[in-house]
This record gives C-alpha cells, sequence and structure tokens, in this order.
C-alpha cells in the first residue's frame, strides 16, 4: 500500500502565505492543511454527484402522449404549444 507521494505544486504565493498562516494558527503543517481542504473538497464532490431526481407523475391520467420528463426542451415546446 502506497503511503503517500511527494509532489510538487505551484501555488500564488498570498495563498501560500495565508495557508502558513492558518496551519501554524491550527497547530498543523502545510501539508496537513492541503490535505483537509483536499478531503473537504473531494467529499463535496462525491455529494454533489447523487443520482438525478426522478419525477413520477401522479393523478389520474398519467402523462400526455409524447410527453418526456426527462427531455426539458421538448417538454417547454409543449407547454409552449409547439
Amino acid at each position: 500500500m502506497l503511503c503517500c507521494v511527494r509532489t510538487t505544486l505551484q501555488l500564488d504565493d498570498h495563498l501560500v502565505i495565508e495557508a502558513k498562516k492558518r496551519a501554524a494558527e491550527t497547530g498543523r503543517t502545510l501539508t496537513k492543511l492541503v490535505e483537509d481542504a483536499l478531503r473537504v473538497e473531494l467529499a463535496r464532490a462525491d455529494a454533489h454527484q447523487r443520482a438525478p431526481l426522478r419525477v413520477k407523475p401522479v393523478g389520474e391520467g398519467g402523462l400526455l402522449p409524447g410527453v418526456d420528463l426527462d427531455d426539458s426542451a421538448a417538454l417547454l415546446d409543449i407547454m409552449e404549444g409547439r
């Protein structure tokens, strides 16, 4: 199992200065601060990759013929009478 990978990043000077300050204030190394920030960002990205919302019609009759709720452009055309 790979423990860690050494890499080089090119970061804005002001960003590095602020990151070093934050790391020192929180008792972490710059590496640990960057790792923590990456974990937060990756977790947020994973949370946004949920399954798409599926709409189920309810009520009498169901959908009109030719209506596809997954095709918003065609649905708009139908709603506008095109």
